[in-house]
């Protein structure tokens, strides 16, 4: 789509070059920024001439620029003992997208439209991601991505705020996996996507529930729960009203299919 109300696009090759005011968007991967008017907008700040390395891999785990491509990511292939990294690829597989958006969409974009059914932050908060956010002024501030959304398109960024990058520590990396996705329709948009990690000695089991609910939900247990122990904790965590209830399912339904998914991947990891 044609912006029409755009004036200028920025395109600043340093940080010092950033700045900001009202009628301003920053432009990473523009696959939701084109796809509809925006009439507030006149100016687009390009961050690709940043050029912020998409992945870097070290010991402390692995740190994923904003601006990364959703293909890249798909791309990467980590160390022998990061048995996680093939969730990239399944939550990668859940999204809702043409070969165009595959290749252009950003994974922080993905985290900034902050819906339900966002796979990158399915993926970064179930593998206990921690955000880089630029204010406009100040210090760089860090949050985890399991608090960075806070309701269906709504986190915790400033006016101006910036997101750098998201790092997925190696010790979450480290760990097996399960997952498991369901949608109303045949490649439709996630109503429960469901994920688990689990040390290899069955300690440290944590449970991420995402698009059945607004925001993201962790749930950690000491060791793998039992059946039951599951069971509850997700209706204590949950109650009746914390589903998220739109066209791709109800508030029951995506109760009933979270437990289902669940204690399937409880089963799978024990």
């Amino acid at each position: 789509m044609n912006l029409n109300t755009i004036v200028e696009v920025k395109r600043p090759h340093s940080v010092e070059q950033l700045d900001w005011r009202e009628g301003h968007a920053w432009l990473a991967g523009g696959t939701w920024l084109f796809s509809e008017p925006q009439v507030a907008v006149d100016t687009l700040v390009d961050l690709e001439a940043l050029g912020w390395p998409a992945l870097v891999a070290s010991p402390a785990g692995l740190e994923i620029a904003a601006t990364c491509k959703i293909a890249e990511l798909h791309a990467f292939r980590g160390p022998p003992d990061w048995q996680a990294v093939p969730l990239f690829g399944r939550c990668i597989d859940a999204f809702l997208m043409s070969f165009k958006i595959w290749n252009a969409a950003t994974v922080g974009g993905n985290l900034c439209m902050s819906l339900p059914a966002g796979a990158m932050i399915s993926l970064t908060a179930a593998l206990e991601g921690v955000c880089t956010l630029w204010p406009r002024s100040g210090q760089p501030r860090q949050m985890p991505v399991v608090d960075f959304v806070t309701g269906n398109h709504q986190n915790v960024l400033q006016p101006g705020e910036l997101l750098r990058s998201i790092h997925l520590p190696a010790s979450a990396l480290r760990k097996r996996f399960a997952m498991r996705q369901v949608s109303l329709t045949h490649l439709g948009r996630s109503a429960a996507l469901i994920v688990a990690t689990v040390g290899d000695d069955g300690a440290d089991f944590l449970l991420t529930i995402s698009a059945a609910t607004p925001r993201p939900v962790h749930l950690r247990f000491a060791r793998t729960p039992s059946a039951t122990e599951l069971q509850r904790t997700i209706d204590a965590h949950l109650p009746a009203d914390a589903w998220f209830q739109d066209v791709h399912g109800s508030g029951a339904y995506k109760r009933h299919v979270t437990h289902y998914l669940a204690d399937q991947i409880r089963a799978e990891l024990s």
